[in-house]
């Protein structure tokens, strides 16, 4: 990643759309000597909404100051608005079971400074990645789960979110079903990832299935969580090719990989404040 000056920032904000929109954050940036280094906009036809991302270089103004002389802007055209720097990582809580690939994988960008992110630990119901967790230095929390302590477990979570100030929660293949009041206090902030062989083949081992099918693509999809069962907004998908000479093992690996790719994809957005929700959609500035 090209490093960025503490100066930089990022405006991202959704409103109706209505007449002088660009005009008025253009104006406010001008006011503030603010430099644009990339800006996208998008109008909704179907909601009549619009959104805007703008990141700029502001390197005589603090971003408290920025924050608080924008919120006339925001009113003025009743905005649903955030401003932050560039450069702040998210808090990221991630949860896994028995299923490691796709945490491994955000470990180790993580490591090598391409997300956006500060682990802030890592919740499982197995010890299984224990190890591996402690060898990037992160937390590392076993919370159980069973039919009767499945509350206290999802209080539990809750309550590392709110001490560990968690932005974001990345269920990188958690295999709990989260209660609906859980996903309904981590609404727009709460990522999960799933093969796309979903709802076709549901259950237990899904590329079996798709193999005995003679499925052709592998997929996965990224989504936001919502209290329907993996039918939140998606963020991102991706597919593989296969024939009919790839066996079922094959399929896993291959399907483990576009699976970590994609969430990891869905991450970098998120954090880079790239994604809008858009009713039942994710609008998204790559």
């Amino acid at each position: 990643m090209t490093p960025r000056s503490g100066h930089v920032y990022v405006l991202t904000l959704a409103c109706d759309n209505h007449f002088g929109l660009v005009h008025a954050v253009s104006t406010w940036l001008v006011a503030h000597r603010g430099n644009i280094t990339d800006s996208q906009q998008f109008d909704d036809p179907a909601t009549q909404r619009f959104f805007m991302r703008v990141e700029f270089e502001a390197p005589d103004v603090a971003l408290e100051a920025l924050r608080s002389s924008f919120v006339g802007v925001a009113q003025a055209h009743a905005m649903s608005w955030q401003l932050v720097a560039a450069t702040a990582p998210y808090r990221t809580l991630i949860l896994v079971s028995k299923f490691g690939h796709c945490l491994n994988d955000l470990l180790f960008r993580h490591s090598t400074g391409v997300l956006n992110i500060d682990i802030a630990g890592v919740v499982s119901n197995h010890r299984d990645y224990e190890r591996l967790t402690s060898t990037y230095d992160v937390p590392f929390h076993h919370v159980p789960v069973t039919a009767s302590t499945k509350p206290a477990a999802e209080t539990r979570l809750l309550s590392l979110v709110e001490t560990e100030r968690v932005d974001l929660v990345v269920l990188a293949r958690y295999m709990q079903v989260l209660s609906d009041e859980t996903c309904s206090k981590l609404d727009g902030r709460i990522i999960n990832i799933h093969h796309s062989f979903l709802p076709s083949f549901k259950g237990a081992r899904p590329y079996h299935q798709a193999h005995d099918r003679g499925v052709k693509l592998i997929g996965a999809t990224a989504h936001y969580v919502t209290p329907a069962l993996d039918e939140g907004p998606i963020i991102e998908q991706d597919v593989v090719r296969i024939d009919h000479r790839t066996t079922p093992d094959e399929m896993v690996q291959a399907g483990r990989d576009v699976e970590a790719r994609v969430l990891a994809q869905a991450v970098r957005w998120h954090t880079e404040s790239r994604l809008f929700l858009d009713r039942s959609r994710v609008v998204v500035f790559d």
